[in-house]
């Protein structure tokens, strides 16, 4: 029996305790850098198949699987922990018991299948050279990001890792599939936050008062600029602002309006520039009406580049695995994720797990009350993860 169809056959008989895992880490969410009965389950877990959980964060941990050689090549896995803030309406018997948090993003599927790769991995240490790194990641939907405080607290090094695979659910994709995508992948991610001041009065003397909701309603207007006239077409940009907060009434105009928004790009260059850019057309655009503006553009994760040799042979043995029909090329996708601090560190490649299946539900987007997943998609999950990690270390 080759070793595809080993793993097939591994992950056939554990499948029931994966789905198992999957539900109870649903139904048990738990916010970013605040997972700490998620790290106590999994470091449970892990203690049967014989390994300690080390902790390098609060709630981040990881452990290692050695083979012969250890030293020869190491490699690492990452999953991420941690839920949103968002109370769950799938109805389903294993729905989040935590009000108000919910695993909405798939991370408890991640979490299940890099335990699940683990499970088959251990199984097989005899038989590979080096090392293979599992990383349990908090903090992924919270900036700074769990990714970059491990990379801090030396979670690449000591040994030093040389590569690095993750993956994500994918709703557009039918289970049973993947998703690869070589270099730039993902967008960099930056939060904007801008508050007008200017003089509030009654609606019906507009004259005598400096109107915020006007003067914010120019700069919305203009900040568009900054990608249509500003950004090389060349680079990807999408600046969006979605939160507008102006507490007047029908005929009274506010003392000052509140917005937030998103930029986001592939360029670091661009990026500081677009940065600059955006404070500028605030301020003298609220300036030239009288007002003042203050402005803060918080800097997110920056883009995720997946490294093209790694990514190339990924996509190669995931068709191996799963046969070339089921392996999908992606588009950009202009999400933020944190793993791409790792992809500024060292090769990367992050690719996509198929969730969906239209005959059994009504498949809905990451970040809603009703997202859910076909299970089956737990076979490729774990299965795929543990088959490419065992065949980098043979490469």
């Amino acid at each position: 029996m080759n070793l595809s169809d080993r793993i097939k056959h591994q992950v056939e008989s554990n499948f029931d305790e994966l789905v198992a895992i999957r539900r109870h880490l649903h139904s048990h969410p738990e916010l970013s850098f605040k997972e700490f009965e998620t790290t106590k389950f999994i470091a449970d877990k892990l203690k049967t198949l014989g390994y300690d959980l080390k902790q390098i964060t609060e709630t981040g941990g990881y452990i290692d699987i050695e083979g012969r050689n250890p030293q020869s090549k190491i490699i690492a896995l990452r999953g991420d922990i941690d839920a949103l803030p968002i109370h769950e309406k799938t109805g389903k018997d294993y729905a989040s018991k935590n009000d108000g948090v919910m695993h909405a993003c798939g991370h408890d599927v991640h979490t299940t299948c890099l335990l699940g790769a683990i499970q088959i991995i251990d199984a097989m240490k005899n038989e590979f050279e080096g090392t293979i790194r599992c990383i349990f990641q908090p903090g992924e939907e919270r900036l700074p990001g769990g990714a970059s405080i491990m990379i801090k607290n030396g979670i690449l090094k000591n040994p030093s890792v040389e590569k690095i695979m993750g993956q994500h659910v994918m709703p557009l994709i039918d289970a049973g599939k993947v998703g690869f995508r070589s270099g730039l992948y993902m967008a960099s991610a930056d939060e904007i936050y801008i508050k007008v001041i200017g003089k509030g009065g009654h609606g019906a003397h507009p004259h005598q008062n400096i109107d915020p909701v006007y003067i914010a309603a120019q700069i919305i207007t203009q900040l568009q600029s900054v990608v249509s006239r500003h950004a090389k077409p060349s680079i990807p940009s999408v600046l969006s602002i979605g939160k507008v907060i102006a507490n007047g009434a029908t005929n009274i105009i506010p003392n000052d309006v509140y917005m937030e928004g998103t930029f986001r790009t592939y360029d670091e260059n661009w990026r500081n520039e677009a940065h600059d850019l955006i404070k500028k057309i605030g301020e003298q655009t609220a300036q030239l009406h009288g007002a003042k503006c203050e402005v803060e553009v918080r800097k997110g994760y920056p883009f995720l580049k997946n490294d093209e040799d790694l990514t190339s042979q990924t996509m190669n043995w995931a068709k191996e695995y799963l046969g070339k029909d089921n392996v999908e090329e992606l588009e950009l996708w202009p999400a933020g994720e944190d793993f791409a601090y790792y992809s500024q560190e060292i090769p990367a490649s992050f690719y996509r797990l198929g969730i969906r299946n239209q005959s059994k539900f009504d498949q809905t987007m990451l970040h809603t009350p009703t997202f859910d997943i076909d299970e089956d998609a737990l076979k490729v999950g774990a299965g795929l993860m543990a088959y490419l990690a065992l065949r980098e270390l043979s490469h």
